[in-house]
């Protein structure tokens, strides 16, 4: 059995309903087993079945469709981990 992490601390900012959709997004497109937590998302498929780089894919998809891809960024920690952070935004100074 693969499993990989989905870190979606600093997502939960927005609520948890966008987790939620968040994890039924990623069983409708895998098929996969779909766990969450209080902080992450856990995927559970066979073995060789889900790549993280295809799981990183959709995750970046998911956050374009939600429109919140101008706040967030998709991160590859360890192995069999993903994070999704925040996003720095430049503050412009005016003179």
């Amino acid at each position: 059995m693969n499993e990989i992490r989905i870190n979606v601390s600093e997502l939960k900012a927005e609520g948890d309903e966008v987790v939620k959709k968040l994890a039924m997004f990623i069983r409708e497109k895998t098929g996969a087993t779909v766990e969450t937590s209080t902080d992450e998302v856990v995927v559970k498929t066979e073995e060789g079945k889900l790549s993280k780089q295809y799981l990183r894919v959709l995750l970046r998809r998911y956050l374009h469709k939600t429109e919140l891809k101008d706040y967030y960024r998709v991160i590859g920690g360890k192995e069999n981990i993903l994070t999704v952070k925040e996003k720095k935004i430049p503050v412009e100074e005016e003179e």
